[in-house]
């Protein structure tokens, strides 16, 4: 009888492994299509997977609380009667990892095959060490790993193979033109502190653990600069201001700067299509959909960016609608996995907390990001038929982070330039 894996999906273009929080069957259960197999979390969003056949539940290779790389197999479901299928031998808690491995496999294994056989994680330089070394499954998990949640480190690997052979073992030489995983960004030498006997210790939460991770590669990845504009949107306050009592009667929804912002933003892509880019190796992948992501607050604290796609094709009104309603969800937990995917380009408002200015990470695998600052009133010099006049104006900084590998300051400074352009001569009498 045929059988069906059940895949952990790619909730995300940066997304590399997510934790499974809940499992909403057991072994041997009989599922139907669409029933709820187990919830995951990634840094990105919650998500609740479904069964996409009938069958029988005849292995479970994790369990809640495991942290699980993109693609490997979860669960495996037997198609059909389930009463005709004999069920292969299995992994679990109450099973020791040599009585699931044939005698044959006992040495050296594969890198895919050590985390099939185990339900630990390893990241791929410590599989790749493993069997350079013809460690086995069983030895691994005998190692003891002083990483996040006790995960197994190169330098754990080498310690053991020192000990075991009573010699110095280098790693071998891994090369890549990707970036890291998370996981392999955990793996960096430690910072050696004191602790005062009235310090706190607060333990990150997992999605700050990898937000951390992820704002490292970005750094380890790309190499940043960063150019700033002042911008006077004095026109753009003006319009807002006369137009959203008008605007929230007839839509039902608030008009703020930020969908004019990537309405702006989204012109400017058009125009300059290196920035809606990403980088692999040494390739350029200049992006054909322009979807603009939004740097959103949590409650908990930390960020999220869903992404409006398509940007460029959308009025105001549905900008202002996709924002609204992306936002919402996100501080009510309820975005999908689709809300978050696909962005080509991203944008940090610094002002929302009354910052001038910033310097924002790029969000990988994009090459450049936008932080909008807060507007201040400021005295500025105009040009009028009586001569030059100081006035009270609307301004604004923008700062954009970008990746020098494959943007120069030529467009880099260029593409900032009209974005603050499109800011600046917004029409009074524009219609929304």
């Amino acid at each position: 009888m045929s059988s069906f894996e059940i895949i952990m999906p790619k909730l995300g273009e940066s997304v590399q492994e997510a934790t499974i929080t809940k499992m909403f069957v057991k072994l041997n259960d009989q599922v139907e299509e669409d029933d709820m197999l187990f919830e995951i979390a990634t840094d990105k969003v919650d998500s609740e997977i479904p069964c996409p056949v009938d069958g029988k539940v005849i292995e479970i290779r994790f369990k809640e609380n495991d942290v699980v790389p993109v693609g490997e197999v979860v669960a495996i479901i037997a198609l059909g009667d389930a009463d005709d299928v004999e069920e292969p031998v299995k992994a679990s808690a109450g099973t020791s990892v040599s009585e699931t491995i044939p005698q044959e496999a006992a040495g050296s294994v594969s890198t895919s095959d050590i985390q099939s056989a185990s339900g630990r994680f390893y990241s791929p330089l410590v599989k790749s060490i493993a069997k350079s070394e013809n460690i086995t499954v069983q030895e691994l998990e005998t190692i003891t790993g002083h990483g996040t949640e006790g995960r197994v480190q190169k330098q754990d690997v080498l310690d053991y193979l020192s000990s075991r052979n009573g010699t110095t073992v280098s790693a071998p030489e891994v090369k890549t033109v990707s970036a890291p995983s998370p996981a392999q960004a955990a793996e960096k030498p430690k910072v050696s502190m004191s602790i005062g006997a009235q310090d706190q210790i607060v333990e990150m939460d997992r999605m700050r653990r990898i937000i951390a991770d992820h704002m490292v590669m970005s750094k380890q990845t790309s190499p940043h600069v960063t150019a700033m504009v002042e911008a006077d949107v004095t026109d753009m306050v003006n319009w807002r201001n006369k137009v959203k009592d008008e605007f929230f009667k007839k839509e039902g929804t608030k008009i703020t700067y930020m969908p004019i912002i990537i309405e702006a933003v989204s012109k400017a892509l058009r125009e300059f299509p290196g920035v809606n880019a990403s980088v692999d190796g040494y390739n350029v992948i200049l992006r054909k959909n322009i979807n603009v992501g939004v740097a959103v607050a949590l409650p908990s604290g930390n960020l999220i960016v869903p992404v409006i796609k398509n940007s460029d094709q959308k009025n105001l009104i549905g900008l202002a609608n996709d924002m609204n309603r992306l936002a919402t969800d996100a501080r009510n937990n309820k975005l999908s996995p689709d809300d978050i995917q696909g962005g080509t380009f991203t944008i940090s408002n610094f002002g929302s907390f009354k910052n001038v200015m910033g310097t924002p990470i790029i969000n990988q695998p994009q090459v450049a990001i936008l932080a909008v600052g807060t507007i201040e009133k400021k005295p500025a010099v105009i040009e009028t038929p009586a001569g030059d006049a100081i006035v009270v104006r609307q301004k604004m900084f923008l700062s954009l982070s970008y990746d020098h590998r494959v943007v120069d300051g030529a467009l880099g400074g260029a593409f900032l330039r009209k974005i603050a352009d499109y800011l600046e001569e917004i029409d009074s009498n524009r219609a929304f």
